[in-house]
C-alpha cells in the first residue's frame, strides 16, 4: 500500500463504509490523512458529584448506589443512581440495555457527560463510562473530532487515521529547509501527525503553524501567477452615460460609496486590459445595485454577463430582483437563471439560449463551472460573497469567454492591512456607508440568565408582524463540545412557545440537511410561513428577509467576531427596528471585551480592526471564523502573523523565480497543480 492506494485496502473498510467516505471526499490513504480535525477535546479533570456545573461537559468521579434499572419497550431506558459518599445523582442510558452487565454495584466509575435540569430534577443522560485506569490514559492526549458524515463515526474514522498515519513518510516536503528554519516550521510529516495525533497543546499548535502557513502560501503564490494574465487584452466597452442616466432614475439615490464604486467598474470596463476589482461593502451596504448596473453595462455593449452566488436561494433571490430591475431598465435583455436544482430539460433550453444569447444576463451557482455551459462573449464575471469561492473556481468562469472583466463582491470586513495580502490581484472599491432608510441595529450582550427576557421580547416582535433568527454554534449535541446545539434548542423553543394562544411557528436549518431542504425552509421564511428560525451559521450568506427583526446568538463568544457581524447581517434589512441579542455562554459576571465591540459598533470594517488587535497566540479550541477564501485550517484573523509571513516568503521566491521554472521550485508548481 502506499499514499494513492484506495481506502478499501484499510482493515474495515468495506463497501459500506467506502461509500461513506466517499461523501467526505476521502477515496485513498492521502484524503485520510489530509482530512483534518476541526476540534479537540480535551477532558477534564474529575470532580465530585457536588462540584459539577450545570449544562458543562464534566467528568463526575462516582460510586454506583444502587443495582442499575433496566426499563423496556422502545427506549428500553437503564436507571441509575451514583453516589460521592455527600451527594447522589440520577443516571439515564437509552438505547444501551449490554451497559447494565457491566455495571457493578459499589464500584467506582468515571461518568463524562452534562448534568442538566430535567422536569426540576438534576440528571446525567447518556454518559460515556469509563474505569479511573482508562479515563486517565484520556487524559494524556488531546482526542480529535472530524467533520464527518452520517453513519460514519469518529471513532471509526479515528481508527482509519491510526492505520494511515505509517504513510505521512510519504507525503512530499514543498518547503524549503531555509523556510522553515526561518519560520520555526516543523516539517510536513510532523505537521501531519501532530494535526491527528497531537501528544501536547505545544504539538498541536506547531502542526497547525504548518498547515496554515502552507494554505497561505500556495493560495499567495497561485495568486500572483493569475496576475499575469492582466497584461492581455479583453472586451473594453463604451459609452457609460446610459447607465449613469439608469443610475439617477432608481427609487432611491445611490450613496457616495455607491457612485464612487459605479465611477470605480465603469471606467476599469473602459480599458483594454480586463478589470479586476473587489468590491467591499458591509452587510446591507447595497453592492448589488452597483452588481446590476455594471451587468447593464456589457449588455448594452453587446456582451454577455454571469453572476455567481454560494446558494441557490441567494442566486434566486439575485435572479428575481435582476429580472424586475431589467424589465425596468432593459426590457429586451433576457436573464438567466442555472442552479443544480433546475431539472435537465430546463437546464438544456437554458444552455442552448445561453450559447446563441450574445448579451444574456445568467444567475447561478456552483452550476455555471459545468463544462458544457458555454458563454462564448462572456463580458463579465461577478462572484458574489467571494470568500465562498477559491481562486480556481473564479478562473474557471473566466476561462468561459475571452477574458472577461471580473468583479468580485464581499461583505467580510476583512482589515485592509490583510486584504492588500488576500486581494494582492484587484483593485479594491469600499462602500462604507448604508442606504438612508435602514435604522441602526440595536445591540446587547448578555449572560444566560437574560434568555427568558429574550424569549418575550421575540414573542413581542411575532405578534406585531415580524420574524427572528436564533443562531446555535452546533448542530447536535456532540461529546466533549460544550455549546447549544439547533436539534435541541428547536424542540425546546417548541415547547416554550406551544401555550400561546396561536403558537409561535418553529423550524431548525443546518448544514447537514439536503440542499432542497435548506432551499424550502429558507424560501417557507423569506414567505413569512415561519416565525422563528433556530440554524447555525448556514444563513450567514442567505436570503434577504426584510421582515426579520430579531438575531438572537447562543454561546456567542464561541464565533469570531467577523463572523458575528456577518450573521447581524441577516436583520436591519428593511425599514423597522432591528435588534440583535448576543448571549455570552461562559460563567462569571465579566464583560466580554471581543462581544462588547459588537456591542457598540455596527461597523464592520472597525470590528474587523479591534478583531485583529485583541487576537493573541489564541484559543484554538472552539468554532473558528467561517471559510474565509475556504481554508481549511487557516483563519486570517487568527493567522495574521503567519499571512504576512507566508506573503513575504511567495514573493521573495517569485521575485527570483517570476514562473516557478527552477529546477527547486518544480515541487512548488506541482503542488500548485500548474
Amino acid at each position: 500500500m502506499d499514499l494513492y492506494s484506495s481506502v478499501k485496502e484499510l482493515k474495515g473498510v468495506g463497501a459500506k463504509t467506502q461509500e461513506l467516505l466517499a461523501k467526505i471526499g476521502v477515496y485513498t490513504i492521502r484524503d485520510i490523512l489530509l482530512h483534518f480535525p476541526y476540534n479537540y477535546v480535551l477532558y477534564p479533570a474529575p470532580v465530585s458529584i457536588s462540584e459539577y456545573e450545570e449544562d458543562t461537559t464534566v467528568a463526575l468521579r462516582g460510586r454506583l448506589a444502587g443495582k442499575p434499572y433496566l426499563k423496556g419497550g422502545r427506549m428500553q431506558t437503564i436507571t441509575a443512581r451514583i453516589t460521592d459518599g455527600d451527594v447522589t445523582l440520577p443516571v439515564y442510558w437509552y438505547h444501551m440495555p449490554y451497559l447494565r452487565a457491566t455495571l457493578h454495584v459499589g464500584e467506582d466509575y468515571i461518568f463524562y457527560g452534562k448534568v442538566h435540569n430535567k422536569n426540576g430534577q438534576f440528571v446525567m443522560e447518556q454518559p460515556v463510562l469509563f474505569t479511573e485506569e482508562a479515563y486517565a490514559k484520556k487524559r494524556t492526549s488531546l482526542q480529535p473530532v472530524y467533520h464527518l458524515t452520517d453513519g460514519l463515526t469518529n471513532t471509526t474514522f479515528l481508527k482509519l487515521v491510526s492505520q494511515s498515519v505509517q504513510f505521512a513518510e510519504q507525503m512530499k516536503e514543498n518547503l524549503s529547509s531555509e523556510i522553515r528554519t526561518r519560520r520555526n516550521l516543523v516539517s510536513y510529516k510532523e505537521a501531519i501527525v501532530g494535526a491527528h495525533f497531537p501528544h501536547t497543546t505545544e504539538e498541536l499548535f506547531a502542526a497547525r503553524n504548518r498547515l496554515a502557513f502552507d494554505e497561505f502560501f500556495q493560495f499567495l503564490l497561485k495568486l500572483t501567477l493569475l496576475k499575469e494574465e492582466r497584461s492581455k487584452t479583453t472586451c473594453s466597452m463604451m459609452t457609460p452615460e446610459r447607465i449613469i442616466t439608469v443610475s439617477k432614475q432608481l427609487p432611491f439615490t445611490l450613496t457616495q460609496g455607491q457612485q464612487q464604486a459605479l465611477t470605480d467598474i465603469l471606467g476599469d470596463m473602459q480599458r483594454d486590459v480586463p478589470m479586476q476589482r473587489l468590491l467591499q461593502g458591509d452587510v446591507g451596504s447595497g453592492k448589488t445595485i452597483v452588481a446590476f448596473l455594471a451587468m447593464l453595462f456589457a449588455s448594452q455593449n453587446g456582451y454577455q454577463s454571469a453572476l455567481m452566488a454560494p446558494t441557490e436561494v441567494l442566486a434566486m433571490q439575485h435572479y428575481e430582483k435582476l429580472q424586475a430591475f431589467c424589465q425596468e431598465h432593459a426590457p429586451f435583455t433576457n436573464v438567466y437563471l442555472l442552479t443544480g436544482s433546475i431539472t435537465a430539460t430546463n437546464k438544456r433550453k437554458i444552455k442552448q439560449a445561453l450559447s446563441l444569447d450574445s448579451s444574456a444576463m445568467v444567475v447561478g451557482t456552483h452550476a455555471l463551472l459545468v463544462d458544457d455551459v458555454q458563454l462564448p462573449n462572456l463580458g463579465l464575471v461577478i462572484t458574489d460573497e467571494q470568500h465562498r469561492f477559491g481562486v480556481h473556481q473564479r478562473q474557471i468562469l473566466t476561462e468561459k469567454g475571452s477574458l472577461p472583466h471580473i468583479l468580485v463582491m464581499s461583505a467580510t470586513p476583512i482589515p485592509r492591512t490583510l486584504a492588500i495580502i488576500l486581494y494582492g490581484d484587484l483593485d479594491v472599491s469600499m462602500i462604507t456607508s448604508r442606504p438612508k432608510n435602514r435604522l441602526p441595529i440595536k445591540n446587547c450582550v448578555v449572560k444566560q440568565s437574560y434568555r427568558k427576557t429574550a424569549y418575550e421580547f421575540i414573542r413581542k416582535q411575532v405578534a406585531s408582524g415580524h420574524q427572528a433568527y436564533v443562531i446555535c454554534p452546533l448542530v447536535e449535541e456532540t461529546e466533549g463540545m460544550d455549546g447549544v446545539d439547533v436539534i435541541s434548542y428547536t424542540a425546546h423553543l417548541k415547547s416554550y412557545y406551544e401555550d400561546a394562544q396561536i403558537p409561535l411557528r418553529v423550524e431548525c436549518l443546518h448544514g447537514k440537511m439536503r440542499p432542497s431542504q435548506k432551499n424550502d425552509i429558507m424560501k417557507r421564511f423569506a414567505n413569512k410561513e415561519i416565525d422563528i428560525l433556530v440554524s447555525t451559521t448556514v444563513i450567514e450568506v442567505g436570503v434577504d428577509v426584510p421582515n426579520a427583526t430579531v438575531m438572537m446568538v447562543e454561546n456567542a463568544e464561541r464565533f469570531g467576531l467577523a463572523q458575528l457581524h456577518q450573521l447581524r447581517g441577516r436583520v436591519g434589512r428593511g425599514s423597522s427596528q432591528s435588534y440583535c441579542i448576543f448571549i455570552d455562554g461562559k460563567r462569571g459576571g465579566k464583560v466580554n471585551p471581543r462581544l462588547e465591540i459588537l456591542n457598540k459598533s455596527n461597523d464592520g470594517f472597525y470590528i474587523a480592526e479591534e478583531d485583529l488587535k485583541l487576537r493573541g497566540p489564541g484559543d484554538i479550541f472552539g468554532i473558528r471564523q467561517s471559510g474565509e477564501l475556504d481554508f481549511q485550517i487557516a483563519d486570517i484573523y487568527h493567522d495574521a502573523s503567519l499571512l504576512k509571513d507566508a506573503s513575504w516568503e511567495a514573493s521573495n521566491i517569485l521575485k527570483e523565480d517570476p514562473f516557478l521554472q527552477k529546477e527547486e521550485h518544480q515541487a512548488l508548481r506541482g503542488m500548485l497543480n500548474i
